[in-house]
């Protein structure tokens, strides 16, 4: 009996993390392959991409938080309509919504699909950013 029980709880655990993952998706994307996602050719790519795509489809899963000499991001898988990428946010002083992830690093939320990401997209010819504006909620 305490066998079956212990299997009982091992198997709920497990589909328990596995549904909690975010949808496979497979980058044909050489660009997106063969860069960093903080690289200017990807970010200009990625930009190409959400210009072309339906992004009411897109979802956002946070992947990590970073912080290079004071500069904080947020790297997002970003997937849908046929996109799979990295989205390096960047965040400066509105953590608006956020304080919580900045607090502690982003742990306790990666994976985590954030609904309605917004963000801004400044471009010129030397830098790409995405910066972060708002979102509407997190599914953990």
């Amino acid at each position: 009996m305490k066998t079956l029980l212990i299997n009982f709880i091992l198997i709920f655990l497990l589909f328990g993390f596995v549904s909690c993952d975010r949808p496979e998706c497979n980058n044909e994307n050489s660009i997106f392959e063969n860069n960093m996602p903080d690289s200017k050719i990807y970010k200009d790519e990625l930009v190409k991409q959400l210009n072309t795509i339906d992004q009411s489809k897109l979802t956002y899963w946070l992947k990590k938080y970073d912080d290079q000499n004071g500069k904080e991001s947020l790297y997002f898988n970003v997937q849908g309509d046929g996109l799979c990428a990295v989205l390096n946010l960047t965040i400066y002083n509105d953590w608006n919504k956020l304080e919580n992830v900045r607090e502690k690093k982003g742990v306790g939320r990666r994976g985590a699909e954030f609904t309605n990401l917004q963000f801004d997209i400044i471009k010129d010819s030397l830098s790409t950013e995405f910066v972060y504006k708002t979102f509407d909620g997190i599914i953990d």
